[in-house]
C-alpha cells in the first residue's frame, strides 16, 4: 500500500488535495499531518476521516521530534507539503507568524525528511518524492504588458508572505543540490473553490454579500490575478508527483486573468441569478472601493507551458464555470459557513473594518 504523507492537509487546498487523491489512488494510505491554525477545518475531510486509511496527526512542521515519530511510523513513499501560512493582509499586520512557519517550519521539515530519506533502502530510496507546494507571489509583480511568470523568472517577493514563501522555495532548492533530497517545487496562481477560509476574495464577497454587508474592493479593482481552480491544481500535483522531474519547478495557473472588479462583479451577477436579494436589487449595490493594500502588486499571471508540454496537463475549468461551481457550493453549505464565521474569522474582520 501506497502511503503519502501531506503536511497542511486541514486547510483549503490540502484538504482539497486529500479528497481528490482518494478519487484517485483509493487504496492508498494518507497521513495528514496538521497543526489546525484558523483557517483549517477537519470538518472539510468528514467523508473519509472513518476510514482505515486515513490518519490525522496534530502536529506542526516545525516540531521536529514530533516529525521524526511520525516519518518512522508511518514511512511515508512520498511527502506533499501544503503546510504554510498564506494570506497576504495577515502577513502585513503581524510578520512573525509567516517566518516562523514558512521559514524555520520548511527547514525544520527539510531536515526531518532528509534524515529519513538516507535511512530508506536503495529503492525506495530512489522512489521517494518530497513535494513543495508555493505560489506565483514569489515572482513579484508584473505590469499591464509584461509577459507571465515561467519558472526561469527571477524572484522579487514583495509582501511579508511572498518573501516568507521565496525562502522556503530556496531552501527546498538547496536541500536537493547540497543533499540530493527528491524534491519538485510547484507555484500557482490564485485558488479558489470549496473550503476556502472567507479571508480571501472569492468567499469573502459571497459570506459578504449575503449578509447584506459591503463588498470592499481594494483601490480602483484593476490589480489582475490568474486564477486557478482547486480541483485543476490539485490534478496538477498528482502529476507533477507522478512524473515531474526531480530538481525541478513547475508553474500551475488557470489562463483566467481577471480584475479584481471584475471578479466582484461576476460574483454579484451570479448571486442575483442563483440567490436574489429580497428587495430584487443586484448585489453590486454593496460594492464599495478602500484603501488599497499596502505594497499591492499589480498583475500576477502564470505561463504554465511546461506543465502543459512535458506532462500534458491543462485546466479544465474556465474561470467562469469554476466560479458558477464555487458560489453554488458556498450556497450549498450556510452550515460550513456558520461554523467558521466565529473566532479567528470575526477577529480579522474586526481589525480591518477600518478599511
Amino acid at each position: 500500500m501506497k502511503t503519502i504523507l501531506v503536511t497542511g492537509g486541514a486547510g483549503f487546498i490540502g484538504s482539497n488535495f486529500i479528497l481528490d487523491w482518494y478519487q484517485a489512488e483509493p487504496n492508498s494510505q494518507v497521513v495528514n499531518l496538521d497543526k489546525l491554525n484558523y483557517a483549517a477545518n477537519l470538518a472539510n475531510l468528514a467523508t473519509v476521516a472513518q476510514q482505515s486509511n486515513y490518519h490525522f496527526v496534530h502536529a506542526d512542521i516545525g516540531d521536529s521530534a514530533r516529525l521524526q515519530y511520525v516519518l518512522s511510523h508511518y514511512q511515508p513513499d512520498c511527502i506533499v507539503n501544503f503546510a504554510a501560512e498564506s494570506h497576504v493582509d495577515r502577513s502585513i499586520n503581524k510578520p512573525a507568524a509567516f517566518i516562523e512557519t514558512n521559514v524555520t517550519g520548511t527547514f525544520v521539515l527539510l531536515e526531518a525528511v532528509r534524515q529519513y530519506w538516507q535511512s530508506l533502502g536503495a529503492d525506495k530510496k530512489e522512489h521517494f518524492r518530497f513535494l513543495h507546494v508555493s505560489t506565483d507571489e514569489v515572482y513579484g509583480s508584473l505590469t499591464s504588458t509584461e509577459p507571465a511568470f515561467s519558472e526561469t523568472t527571477a524572484y522579487a517577493p514583495n509582501s511579508p508572505y511572498s518573501a516568507s514563501k521565496a525562502a522556503s522555495d530556496h531552501l527546498v532548492r538547496a536541500w536537493h543540490h547540497t543533499y540530493g533530497l527528491p524534491v519538485i517545487t510547484t507555484n500557482c496562481s490564485n485558488n479558489y473553490g470549496a473550503f476556502q477560509f472567507p479571508e480571501k476574495l472569492i468567499p469573502l464577497m459571497i459570506v459578504q454579500a449575503l449578509a447584506d454587508k459591503p463588498l470592499p474592493v481594494y483601490g480602483n479593482g484593476l490589480n489582475v490575478r490568474d486564477w486557478l481552480y482547486v480541483s485543476d491544481h490539485c490534478a496538477a500535483i498528482r502529476l507533477v508527483l507522478a512524473k515531474g522531474k526531480v530538481g525541478h519547478s513547475y508553474n500551475i495557473g488557470g489562463r483566467n486573468e481577471q480584475k479584481n472588479i471584475d471578479v466582484v462583479t461576476q460574483i454579484c451577477e451570479l448571486l442575483d441569478e442563483l440567490h436574489p436579494r429580497v428587495d430584487g436589487v443586484s448585489y453590486k449595490k454593496q460594492m464599495t472601493f478602500v484603501s488599497d493594500r499596502l505594497g499591492h502588486d499589480w498583475r500576477y499571471a502564470i505561463d504554465a507551458s511546461k506543465l502543459e508540454t512535458e506532462l500534458g496537463w491543462r485546466a479544465q475549468e474556465t474561470f467562469a464555470t469554476g466560479l458558477r461551481k464555487t458560489v453554488i457550493w458556498y450556497l450549498h453549505n450556510q452550515a460550513w459557513l456558520k461554523q467558521i464565521q466565529t473566532g479567528e474569522y470575526q477577529s480579522y474582520l474586526s481589525q480591518h473594518k477600518g478599511n
